[in-house]
């Protein structure tokens, strides 16, 4: 369980200027990562524009990232939906030989009961070969998973592990590490609450900022896991602007607008995404400069 303690990250998919995947620049962006102390990546989650990625590009990106990698760091992969049977062929259809963990997200659009919710997870925990990271976003999803409905997954499938709690919301937060099992991580999906989450008890987060400043990023998970607030709450206090600036606009625009100003990878985004704007991509300038 402790290698999903500290900071993931969220890998975005960097495209070329005629859309395809930079798989030079994707490989560059997990070397640096790895390099300045991220704990595991998350490959084609929400960051990476997982609804516009074909099948065959996913394996492609997969490759990249596993070769990257190469053994160092734990490897998270996206696989969700809200077609319950097309998430398990997936599943069954994919080489996971290389992967620790699923991330997989609460059905969206649909909109389902908690009992729906619950269902839809226990299919695909009977049929993963992996642990589970559950993962709650409301503000995606259009449909909350309740406290409740986590912790009932959490206590009846032993390889659901962990949930990605982003629905912004404290208390939400606090329901779920007073009642959790002892081995259930809960892993914040928040950049702007993480370090309140994990003085509170949470296992760290899976972050979209920590991919550009790792270093800053892991720092202040890691004093936090420590306990030692007044120093992780420096950094948190220098990392607030830009935190706020990169979901200022669209994710992941607003990332791919620092990358870009890091020389890491193209601002490119794929439709129905557009490219942040000049006014962004001057304030993220601004921003980086400050946190030098």
């Amino acid at each position: 369980m402790t290698k999903f303690h500290g900071t993931g990250v969220a890998i975005i998919t960097p495209f070329n200027d005629d859309l395809s995947v930079d798989h030079h620049a994707l490989a560059n962006l997990v070397d640096f990562n790895i390099k300045n102390g991220t704990n595991y990546i998350v490959i084609c989650g929400t960051t990476g524009e997982s609804v516009t990625i074909t099948k065959q590009e996913k394996q492609a990106i997969i490759k990249t990232i596993i070769d990257a990698n190469n053994s160092r760091v734990p490897l998270v992969l996206g696989i969700g939906g809200n077609n319950t049977s097309a998430v398990i062929e997936e599943i069954k259809a994919t080489d996971l030989s290389q992967i620790d963990t699923l991330l997989s997200v609460s059905p969206y659009y649909s909109k389902p009961t908690q009992e729906g919710i619950y269902q839809h997870f226990k299919a695909i925990s009977e049929v993963s070969p992996v642990d589970i990271i559950l993962y709650n976003v409301p503000g995606r999803t259009s449909s909350n998973m309740l406290p409740e409905t986590t912790l009932r997954l959490a206590n009846d499938f032993k390889n659901i592990i962990a949930v990605k709690e982003a629905g912004n919301n404290v208390h939400q937060y606090l329901k779920l590490l007073r009642d959790k099992p002892d081995d259930f991580l809960i892993i914040s999906g928040d950049d702007d609450l993480v370090l309140g989450v994990v003085l509170a008890g949470g296992a760290g987060v899976i972050s979209v900022l920590g991919q550009a400043v790792p270093k800053q990023f892991t720092n202040m998970i890691n004093l936090g896991l420590e306990g030692k607030a007044k120093a992780a709450y420096k950094i948190h206090f220098e990392l607030m602007d830009l935190t706020s600036l990169i979901f200022s606009e669209n994710n992941p625009a607003g990332i791919k607008a620092v990358l870009e100003a890091l020389n890491l990878a193209k601002s490119t985004v794929r439709l129905p995404l557009v490219e942040a704007t000049n006014e962004l991509k001057e304030k993220v300038k601004i921003a980086l400069q400050k946190l030098d």
